[in-house]
């Protein structure tokens, strides 16, 4: 590693992995030493394929390489694609000692996750994260999965990689659509576990909005922290790590609602994170005052602050119905005690989410 490269570690123990931020890390790190065997199989898609997949092949020096190239968006996170990359390994005959490599955003790095888990009962995997959104949220913590049609990532698996690699240059070549999605998971972080670094997203959503270098790799590394102290003291969300799911309850009804791909993740938790925000003032933890912070926040991420046009209270309740986070039919939300402390609870006033989804939904 070069002397720029920031390094986190994900405790956990014999399962415990590093994360790696840098300029130019793609093509130039050698990610051997978190290699079991020598055959490498990289799973990337057909956008980010061009851009990076030569390159990433240099990260493995001495291996035999592999690809498989899916095609791009949350509309193909699904069986029918996992399945390509199982054929993928089957017909190149890879073994238990292959790695996969997940190069890509949030949908690659659970799909790729996933088929590691599953593949001959469980392979090793590295995670390259190519989006904002993936790079501060999905690339680390282990889960893994794929949509069901009535219901997002309801089918999956917890399996850790050996190695997170962020390249930041990748976010040079991100729409501003995708890199606001990424900034919702970025504002999260602040909203649940530290106020100050929600004050200084407030200072500096302008830099991150313009794709700064510097405050883009601070507030890579400042989330990236917050979720690997989450994951080490709960990895598999018996209780803490829920609250890194604020927002996701609303998001996760409204992505299957609008039909997955058609409102980014990060656009649904940023309209979902403000509804969240909104119940939780009706419950007397937040102020008007603390509501609109959070409001012009999101906004000013070029993030939604609404469902989308149509969305009832009745479809909301239906699809929240399914939310992993339920126990025994008892609906359990990410709230906020104040700014910068969330909870999960199910103690919330069934007034309250009705007047909130009253407010929302026109």
């Amino acid at each position: 590693m070069t002397d720029t490269v920031q390094q986190l570690n994900v405790e956990l123990g014999a399962r415990s992995y590093p994360i790696l931020i840098d300029a130019g890390l793609i093509g130039s790190q050698d990610l051997t030493p978190w290699i079991a065997g020598d055959r490498v199989m990289i799973v990337t898609n057909e956008t980010i394929a061009p851009l990076y997949l030569e390159k990433a092949r240099k990260n493995f020096p001495g291996c035999q390489i592999d690809e498989v190239v899916l095609p791009d968006g949350e509309t193909h996170k699904n069986w029918q694609t996992l399945n390509l990359i199982f054929d993928a390994l089957l017909e190149k005959t890879h073994s238990r000692k292959t790695t996969l490599v997940a190069l890509g955003g949030g949908v690659i790095g659970d799909m790729t996750g996933f088929a590691a888990a599953c593949y001959q009962r469980g392979v090793d995997f590295i995670q390259i994260p190519t989006t904002l959104l993936a790079q501060v949220d999905s690339s680390v913590g282990g889960k893994t999965g794929i949509n069901h049609p009535l219901g997002k990532n309801m089918v999956g698996a917890f399996h850790q990689p050996r190695c997170v690699l962020i390249d930041t240059d990748t976010l040079q070549t991100l729409p501003p659509r995708e890199v606001s999605a990424g900034l919702a998971e970025v504002i999260k972080y602040g909203l649940i576990r530290d106020v100050d670094f929600l004050s200084w997203l407030e200072d500096t959503m302008p830099q991150l909005m313009a794709l700064d270098a510097t405050a883009l790799t601070s507030a890579i590394y400042q989330s990236c922290a917050c979720k690997a102290d989450v994951v080490a003291q709960d990895e598999r969300e018996g209780g803490l790590r829920a609250i890194l799911n604020l927002g996701h309850t609303f998001g996760h009804a409204i992505e299957t609602w609008a039909g997955y791909g058609n409102w980014l993740h990060g656009e649904a938790v940023g309209a979902g994170m403000v509804m969240a925000t909104d119940l939780s003032r009706r419950g007397g933890a937040l102020t008007a005052e603390d509501q609109q912070r959070v409001e012009q926040l999101v906004s000013a991420a070029g993030l939604p602050v609404t469902p989308p046009a149509g969305m009832t209270a009745d479809d909301f309740m239906r699809l929240m119905a399914v939310d992993k986070k339920n126990l025994e039919g008892r609906l359990r939300l990410i709230l906020l005690r104040s700014l910068g402390q969330a909870e999960v609870t199910d103690a919330f006033a069934p007034e309250g989410l009705a007047a909130t989804l009253a407010a929302f939904c026109h």
